[in-house]
């Protein structure tokens, strides 16, 4: 098959004010760390519940040793809504976690939510109007627009300041995602299926008011006062062949039976 489109002193204290601070830093790098790893191992210990003891070792021991660059260098935390491309009654939240690879691309992977235990439900590839521009009329269906959904304050980066959010999204604002989500966790508890392509909302009236309410809530935003906030940032005309699905026609992914090539 393939994937189509469809206290006291101590004895050292007593040797100097030099020792006794070498050996508390050496205390403090050690409490810091026992901390760290306190704090590692009970988020594992959250997630891992069922796994094996040897199981749990292994991921703690890996967590603390191992480094993981591509993840390390994921700077900006955005939350917003999509909708399934050939659905608009299928909305979910989107935890994004992104990184501006090139100058005119960014690459985000998506959570269900921000939390240790959080399901990884897709990723988003996210480019500049002048690089979507030079994109074939096919592929151009592929993608939305982000200039309602930064105007209107759905799309948001929780814990920023406002200049700084602010200035972030002047430039998101002409930019255009691709967005396919491998988890249809509005559905079900597994990651069922094929990866079903996504896109994003244009205008008001499309986006669940409960749902917004809902993460507004839990986040402590308001998507209303983002929007007043972000009335000066300039809006340029979407690009023709984006947000294909408001032509009443849409595309969607489908698993077709092929013969297999030696």
């Amino acid at each position: 098959m393939r994937l189509t489109l469809g206290t006291n002193r101590s004895p050292a204290s007593r040797r100097g004010p030099a020792a006794a601070m070498g050996i508390g830093a050496a205390a403090g790098v050690t409490a810091a760390a026992g901390l760290l790893l306190g704090r590692k191992a009970a988020t594992i210990g959250r997630i891992g519940k069922g796994h094996p003891l040897k199981h749990r070792a292994l991921d703690l021991a890996a967590g603390s040793m191992q480094r993981k660059y591509p993840l390390e260098a994921m700077s900006t935390y955005l939350n917003g809504f999509h909708m399934y491309a050939d659905d608009m009654g299928r909305q979910v939240e989107a935890t994004h976690f992104c990184i501006h690879l090139q100058h005119d691309l960014h690459q985000c992977v998506i959570f269900d939510r921000n939390a240790p235990d959080a399901r990884l439900i897709g990723i988003e590839y996210i480019i500049s109007e002048e690089r979507f521009r030079a994109l074939p009329e096919d592929e151009k269906r592929l993608w939305h627009s982000h200039h309602y959904e930064v105007k209107s304050g759905i799309l948001t980066a929780p814990g920023i300041p406002g200049l700084a959010e602010h200035a972030y999204f002047e430039d998101l604002v002409t930019t255009y995602g691709k967005t396919f989500h491998t988890w249809q966790y509005d559905r079900d508890d597994f990651p069922y299926g094929i990866p079903q392509l996504m896109m994003g909302f244009t205008e008001d009236g499309q986006a669940s008011d409960e749902m917004i309410r809902a993460r507004d809530d839990r986040l402590g935003l308001s998507t209303s006062a983002k929007r007043d906030n972000r009335a000066d940032i300039p809006v340029p005309e979407v690009a023709p062949g984006a947000n294909a699905w408001e032509s009443g026609r849409t595309v969607r992914t489908r698993v077709e039976e092929t013969d297999f090539r030696r």
